[in-house]
This record gives C-alpha cells, structure tokens and sequence, in this order.
C-alpha cells in the first residue's frame, strides 16, 4: 500500500531531478554552435515544471540550425500516447477533408509522430540498459524493426568499451527489417 508520505517523497525526488536536467540543458544555451548539436524534445511537454518547458524551447530554437548531431531528448514521452495523437491528427485530416480514409498509410501515420523532426526517426539499435528487458512504452512504433540489446548495467556505468561491445554485437547480426528468413 502507497502513503501519501512515500508519494510526496518520489514527487520531490522527481522535482529535484527534472530541476537538474533544466540546469543542465540551461547551461548548454550559452554555446549552441560549439559542437553543431542540433536539441529536439519530444513527448508531452505542457505537464513539466514551467521553467523547464522554457528552457527546452529555448534550446530547440537555439539548435534548430545545427546540423552535425541531432539530440532526441524524451521529456514525458510515452509510446502509446504519441501512436495516440498522430491518429488523432490523421483523424483531424480526414475530418477537415484534406485526406481520405483510403489515404492513409504508414507514412502518414508517420508524419505525425513526435520523431518526425529527425532525418533518421527509427532506431537501428535500441540499447536497454539497468537489466530490464523491455522497451518500457518507448517509441513502440519506431522500434518496430530495430535489433535490441539489453545490457545488465546502470546508465551511469555504461562506458565507451560497453558501447564499443554493443556495436559489435549489432554487426554480428542479420537484418531482416520484416523480410522472411
């Protein structure tokens, strides 16, 4: 049974971690063009703590001209919600009779998810790391043809050898992308 004291707690320990990651991404604001990262957030923004809604717009517009590595970062994003709303605004479409039931098609569906800023919105390779061995709701449709690799390790713990491995691993392996084998 959860009290209300054990979810007051959680709640600060989210607080206090949402507060670190707009520090974070504030201090990054002072020089968007040294490394040409371009920043996108995705998921649904408007429940975030209102100063950390402020500094990822700012930091989108800031990057939007950046070009050499493009950063995803999922800010109370969810799968299943983001399937929702594309088919929510495909819905939109066909309602306002810019589209035809018939006219849809993954593409379509495509378009309107919350990846559809990257030039590259499905993953290769999804690389799962604390032990857990599942997506977690994370881009569901995305990873519809992405290998995946579940490492038995702390985000924090994960060096650049782990990451080297990974990729080894990932080569070794025979893409079908949904073709038969």
């Amino acid at each position: 049974m959860t009290t209300v004291s054990s979810l007051m707690y959680l709640q600060e320990e989210v607080d206090i971690l949402m507060n670190l990651f707009g520090e974070q991404m504030a201090s990054y604001l002072g020089d968007t063009t040294r490394y040409g990262i371009r920043v996108s957030a995705i998921g649904d923004k408007s429940k975030l703590p209102e100063i950390l809604q402020k500094t990822a717009s700012q930091l989108e517009e800031a990057t939007k001209g950046n070009s050499k590595f493009h950063i995803i970062v999922a800010l109370n994003y969810g799968g299943q919600q983001d399937i929702t709303q594309a088919c929510k605004k495909v819905a939109g479409k066909v309602k306002e009779g810019l589209i035809e039931v018939e006219d849809i098609t993954k593409s379509i569906i495509e378009q309107e998810l919350e990846t559809n800023c990257a030039e590259y919105p499905n993953p290769d390779l999804l690389i799962r790391t604390s032990g857990e061995i599942r997506v977690s709701n994370f881009m569901l449709w995305q990873l519809a043809y992405a290998e995946m690799l579940f490492v038995d390790k702390l985000w924090p713990d994960f060096q650049e050898s782990d990451f080297a491995e990974a990729l080894r691993a990932f080569q070794q392996r025979q893409r079908r992308c949904g073709a038969q084998a």
